[in-house]
């Protein structure tokens, strides 16, 4: 498995209402990012503040023009859903994750522990 190559699919692919954010998260943003609070209408995220529609992609996704990059604006700051991004080898062969090679799909259960140790740092543990 490769690193991420900040190719921006995961962001792309879960615009439109496609996330889930906690109220603990959406109370956060009011009192310190109220910015990011902005794009919140109805329990959904990413909406229009103008409009409250949700948007065919991410607001803070950004493409860096010469290197071709995606960066996010809110790194760390960030939905649970965009941190623990992705959970299981098969999210990442329907979602077409540039982090997997041709060796990764021979043997998905010892993939999907690379993976698990990979984004150990992500996610919460359950101890």
């Amino acid at each position: 498995m490769k690193e991420c190559n900040q190719c921006g699919k995961c962001c792309v692919k879960y615009g439109n209402g496609r996330l889930s954010v906690t109220a603990d998260e959406v109370d956060m943003w009011v009192l310190f990012s109220p910015d990011i609070a902005d794009y919140v209408a109805k329990g959904k995220i990413w909406a229009s503040p103008d409009t409250g529609k949700l948007l065919d992609y991410c607001p803070w996704l950004r493409k860096n023009p010469i290197s071709g990059l995606h960066t996010c604006d809110i790194y760390y700051d960030r939905p649970s859903d965009c941190r623990y991004y992705p959970v299981t080898v098969q999210q990442m062969i329907q979602d077409e994750c540039e982090m997997l090679e041709k060796n990764d799909l021979i043997n998905p259960v010892k993939t999907q522990a690379a993976l698990d140790k990979l984004m150990e740092d992500s996610r919460p543990s359950f101890d």
